[in-house]
């Protein structure tokens, strides 16, 4: 398998809060920003140029806490993107300490409609396609000890 090297920001508020960001071309698909890894560039670069480009927040606005990885997931049977067929994703957890006016999701390219805080355990993995819900079930649990109940999906 190949897959595509991305990384993903987790970013959390003094209150013990993260960001999610909703999908503009997808309403009710709720996720964290994340995007790819650039040719020549390491995954601590691209998660400082990905949360810019994705939600207008700067380094100064945040400071990396901790960093895991990889996750894997694959695409659905027969679908590859740029001749991959899935993501190895690099998880960091951010310390927000920015304004919340300096978030902006109507970037240059838009990629989220709105974006909103929830204390983690309110996380929905419907928000999610399938093909992404075990990655987040496995960061949901080693970054803050919560266990998704797979019954309570709805596919």
């Amino acid at each position: 398998m190949k897959y595509q090297p991305n990384v993903a920001a987790i970013l959390r508020d003094a209150a013990g809060r993260i960001l999610i960001a909703e999908r503009v071309t997808v309403e009710g698909a709720w996720q964290f920003p994340q995007g790819g890894i650039d040719d020549g560039e390491t995954a601590e670069q691209a998660i400082k140029r990905e949360v810019w480009e994705e939600i207008g927040i700067l380094p100064q606005d945040y400071r990396v806490s901790e960093q895991r990885g990889p996750y894997y997931y694959l695409f659905p049977d027969g679908v590859t993107k740029r001749g991959h067929q899935g993501k190895q994703q690099w998880y960091f957890l951010c310390d927000f300490h920015g304004a919340d006016e300096r978030i902006n999701v109507a970037t240059e390219h838009p990629e989220f409609r709105a974006w909103r805080w929830i204390v983690p355990a309110e996380f929905s993995l419907d928000w999610l396609p399938a093909m992404k819900r075990d990655v987040y079930r496995q960061v949901f649990r080693d970054f803050f000890a919560i266990n998704f109940d797979p019954l309570r999906e709805s596919d």
